[in-house]
């Protein structure tokens, strides 16, 4: 009888220990086996758009790499479009710029990817406008919930007066995986010209995107974790 009571407290002390396990787990990261494709937009050929010699596609790379290395420190198994100042077309496309998109649509669907982040830089006529923003396509009911979880830190971190839009682009209208464009900023915009090339406002971007991320995922009960 004593020895079935042992058995029994020995039972309720490692079913304790192995939720406790899950729950630090849970906290220090909190993106564990969440797999991302990161999308650093343009490249190679492809400049995005441009002011002088400074072009969208090389910071896209530096904001991607600065987000792949905040969502892996915070669990995540993250798949990169592209490493470097590449693009995915062929020769023997005869629409180059639709190949690659459809290329890039082909990763996030081989890599069964969970999410998807679409880095890009916008640009105005009128130079004024400033602020990162998030746009999303309704083919998935949950693009809209990440595109607001994202845009609310971006409002609070970085003190982003935009908001969250819809957008039909080829690449956002073909995907079924839950994913968003972000624009990081206006490269049109003196100010945000500046921090966009700098390294310690591209971590902020990286940070923002992360934590909006946590958000939208705890929200939908994929982890048990608020900030």
């Amino acid at each position: 009888m004593l020895i079935n009571k042992y058995k029994t407290l020995l039972l309720i002390i490692f079913f304790i220990f192995l939720f406790s396990i899950q729950w630090i787990s849970a906290q220090s990261l909190p993106l564990q086996d969440t797999i991302i494709m990161v999308d650093a937009g343009h490249g190679g050929r492809d400049s995005g758009t441009y002011y002088g010699e400074i072009k969208e596609k090389d910071i896209n790379l530096e904001i991607a790499k600065q987000l792949e290395q905040e969502l892996t420190k915070n669990g995540a198994i993250v798949y990169m479009i592209r490493k470097s100042d590449i693009d995915l077309s062929s020769i023997y496309d005869s629409l180059k710029k639709r190949g690659d998109l459809y290329r890039r649509l082909l990763k996030i669907k081989e890599t069964k990817s969970d999410l998807y982040i679409s880095i890009h830089i916008n640009w105005y006529d009128n130079s004024t406008l400033k602020g990162a923003e998030v746009l999303y396509n309704d083919i998935n009911k949950n693009n809209k919930l990440l595109a607001t979880s994202i845009m609310n830190y971006f409002k609070k971190d970085l003190n982003s007066t935009r908001s969250i839009k819809t957008t039909d682009l080829y690449m956002y209208r073909n995907t079924t995986t839950p994913g968003v464009l972000i624009e990081c900023g206006y490269l049109s915009n003196p100010t945000e010209r500046n921090l966009l090339q700098s390294k310690s406002y591209q971590q902020k971007l990286a940070n923002s995107i992360t934590k909006g991320i946590i958000k939208y995922l705890s929200k939908n009960k994929k982890i048990k974790y608020l900030i």
